[in-house]
C-alpha cells in the first residue's frame, strides 16, 4: 500500500485533488490534519493522509511521484501556485526558495540521479505572476487621461495611482504620462518595475534645482525670505545662519536684518539666535531705514533677512517688502526666496506664488516636509513656474533639518513617501 498526502486550503480541496489523482473508490482515508494556521497573510493549509493500493493508482501517477532518496516526500506548491491567484500571490517568495521542487526520475539513468523538471521555466511563471498580481491589487484599472487617445497601459497603474495622489496637477501628470508613453522604449515596458525606474529618472530631470553658492572674493549675498505667517521663514532664517557659519568648509561672517517688527515674539527669537551664534543683528521699522541697515553689515559675507509673514492676499504688507527693495541704495544684488509649506495643496501654492511673485521670486524653499505624505503639490509648482528650489525643511532642529535641495530627494519622497535618511 502506498501512503499518500494531498494539501489544500480547506479539508475538502485537498479530497478534491486526491480525487482527480487516484482512484478514490480504492482509497483508505487516514488522517485529515491542518498543518498551518490561518493568520494575517497567510491561508490555512490542511492536509490529507490516503492510503491506495498499487495497482489502483494511474501510471502517470505512480511516475511523478516518486519519492527521492532522502526520504522527503514530493512538494505539491507548484500546482497550488497555478490553482488560485491570490493565494499565489502570497507563496511566492516561498517557492522562489523552496528546498524540494519536482523531480523527474530517468530510467535510463541510475536510480541515485535526479533532475529538476522546469524549474527555469517555474520560477520565470511566478515572477511574471508576481508582477500581474501587484498590477491587479493596485487598482483594477479603468483609467484614461482626459487627454490621450487611448487607455493607459496597466503596466503605468502604479505610477500613475501613486503620482495622483501625491497631490501632483492632474494637467501636469497628464502631460509627463504623454510624453511617457511616446518616448519610453517598447522593451521597458514589460513590467512594472522598469516602467517606475523610468518615470522616476524622468521626473528627475524636470524639477528646477538651484545648487548651493558661495560668495565670491569681495562679493556678498544677500538673501531675503519672504512668504505667508506661520511658515517656518524665521526658523529657517537660523538655520541658514548657523549654515553659513558653522557648517561649511569656510566660516562666513553672516548677519540679520529683521522686518518682522509686526511680531514681536518673532523679533525676540531672531535675535536669541543672534546671541548665540555671535551675529550682527539691525532690526527695520519703516521702508527707508533697510538701506543703511544693509551698510551697517558690509562686513558681512552673508546678509540674511527676514520678513513679515502675511496673507498672500493682504497687498499691504506685500507693498512694503517690495518698496524696501525697491529703496535698496547700496544696489546689493538680493536673492528673493519664498518660502512656503509642503503641507498644502497645489492650487493654495499656486495662489501664494502669484501674489508674492511682485517680489520677483528668484528660487523656492519648502517647509514642514515631515508633516505631510504628499509631495507632488512641489513638482508641480517647480514644473508649472518653472523656478529651481534651493532648500527644503524637513524638522524643527536648528540647523540639522535644512537641506539643500535635490530632484532625487524630491522625487523620491513623492513616489515612495518622506525619508529623512535620504535627505
Amino acid at each position: 500500500m502506498k501512503i499518500l498526502t494531498f494539501t489544500g486550503r480547506t479539508p475538502s480541496e485537498a479530497l478534491k485533488k486526491a480525487k482527480m489523482d487516484v482512484n478514490y473508490a480504492q482509497m483508505l482515508h487516514i488522517d485529515t490534519k491542518e498543518i498551518q494556521k490561518k493568520s494575517l497573510g497567510k491561508e490555512a493549509i490542511y492536509e490529507i493522509v490516503m492510503g491506495v493500493e498499487e495497482e489502483s493508482m494511474h501510471s502517470t501517477y505512480k511516475k511523478t511521484n516518486t519519492i527521492p532518496k532522502d526520504g522527503k516526500p514530493l512538494t505539491q506548491k507548484s500546482a497550488d501556485v497555478l490553482y488560485d491567484i491570490s493565494y499565489a500571490a502570497k507563496q511566492i517568495s516561498k517557492i522562489a526558495d523552496v528546498k524540494d521542487p519536482l523531480y523527474e526520475y530517468q530510467e535510463n539513468k541510475p536510480q541515485s540521479t535526479f533532475e529538476p523538471k522546469e524549474l527555469k521555466e517555474i520560477k520565470s511563471e511566478i515572477a511574471k505572476l508576481g508582477d500581474k498580481v501587484k498590477i491587479i491589487q493596485n487598482m483594477f484599472w479603468d483609467e484614461k487621461a482626459p487627454e490621450l487617445d487611448s487607455y493607459i497601459p496597466s503596466e503605468f497603474a502604479e505610477i500613475y495611482r501613486l503620482s495622483s495622489q501625491s497631490g501632483m496637477n492632474r494637467e501636469h501628470l497628464d502631460a509627463i504620462m504623454r510624453m511617457t508613453l511616446e518616448h519610453m522604449p517598447f522593451r521597458m515596458r514589460e513590467n512594472s518595475s522598469t516602467v517606475k525606474r523610468y518615470f522616476q529618472t524622468l521626473l528627475r530631470k524636470m524639477v528646477p534645482i538651484r545648487l548651493e553658492s558661495t560668495p565670491s572674493i569681495g562679493n556678498k549675498k544677500v538673501i531675503m525670505l519672504v512668504g505667508p505667517t506661520g511658515v517656518g521663514k524665521t526658523t529657517s532664517v537660523a538655520k541658514l545662519a548657523a549654515r553659513y557659519s558653522y557648517l561649511m568648509q569656510k566660516k562666513y561672517k553672516v548677519g540679520l536684518v529683521v522686518l518682522d517688527t509686526y511680531r514681536i515674539g518673532a523679533v525676540e527669537q531672531l535675535m536669541q539666535y543672534a546671541r548665540m551664534m555671535k551675529l550682527g543683528i539691525e532690526t527695520v521699522v519703516d521702508p527707508i531705514d533697510f538701506a543703511s541697515a544693509l551698510d551697517s553689515l558690509r562686513y558681512c559675507d552673508y546678509i540674511l533677512i527676514d520678513t513679515m509673514g502675511s496673507s498672500p492676499y493682504d497687498k499691504s504688507k506685500i507693498e512694503k517688502i517690495y518698496e524696501c527693495l525697491d529703496g535698496n541704495d547700496e544696489k546689493y544684488n538680493i536673492d528673493v526666496v519664498l518660502v512656503m509649506p509642503s503641507s498644502i495643496k497645489y492650487e493654495d501654492l499656486k495662489a501664494t506664488y502669484e501674489n508674492f511673485s511682485s517680489l520677483n521670486v528668484d528660487t523656492l524653499m519648502f517647509t514642514k516636509l515631515d508633516e505631510t505624505r504628499g509631495f507632488g503639490n512641489i513638482f508641480s509648482l517647480a514644473y508649472d513656474t518653472k523656478k529651481p528650489i534651493s532648500y527644503f525643511s524637513v524638522g524643527q532642529e536648528v540647523p540639522e533639518d535644512l537641506v539643500c535641495a535635490s530632484s532625487d530627494f524630491l522625487v523620491e519622497c513623492l513616489l515612495h513617501g518622506f525619508n529623512r535618511s535620504k535627505a
